[in-house]
């Protein structure tokens, strides 16, 4: 194949500068210590419930994988227990995601970006627990932490999804007056 080209589509380009930013906001959030361990915002995550609100599902599949990717290579955690416990977190909140859309039919059930964030949250929460306890500790004493885990998703959840919501009637406010 020399001297094919191959060119990025606008959506490729989209895609990559908000995997861009979401990997620069997981680096970012991994330097700083948690006060609790296994509690972290989560903030990147706002990046791929705002891209999924905007773009759909697919878009923010690629966001969630590339960032995961990338900012595991970027903070040295790729093929770590960590990386382990960000890929299940990704994919519990894609999965949950894809059938809170497919339920509602593209339209996430008539639910807003802070009722997508706290079962996004959630579903991230609980996936990277069942990981946790299936493959790093598989002991029923680590059950009475899930009460607590799930109460710092409840509330991250509902930040993140504060945030998505601010940058979705940001970005809606912006394209009108840019139409203008």
């Amino acid at each position: 194949m020399q001297g094919t080209k191959v060119r990025a589509t606008v959506e490729d380009v989209r895609i990559a500068q908000l995997a861009a930013l979401a990997i620069g906001i997981h680096v970012l959030e991994s330097a700083f210590p948690s006060v609790l361990p296994g509690i972290k915002p989560g903030l990147a995550n706002v990046i791929t419930l705002t891209v999924c609100f905007l773009y759909g599902w697919k878009a923010a599949a690629w966001v969630s994988v590339l960032r995961v990717l990338g900012g595991s290579l970027l903070a040295g955690t790729f093929m770590t227990p960590t990386f382990a416990l960000s890929v299940s977190g990704a994919l519990a909140t894609l999965l949950c995601l894809g059938a809170l859309m497919w339920l509602g039919r593209g339209r996430f059930l008539g639910l807003g970006p802070v009722g997508v964030g706290v079962l996004s949250a959630l579903a991230h929460m609980s996936g990277q627990f069942f990981v946790a306890w299936a493959l790093f500790i598989p002991h029923s004493a680590l059950f009475a932490l899930l009460p607590v885990l799930l109460t710092a998703a409840l509330i991250f959840g509902i930040i993140n999804g504060l945030v998505c919501h601010y940058l979705l009637k940001r970005l809606n406010t912006d394209e009108r007056h840019n139409a203008l």
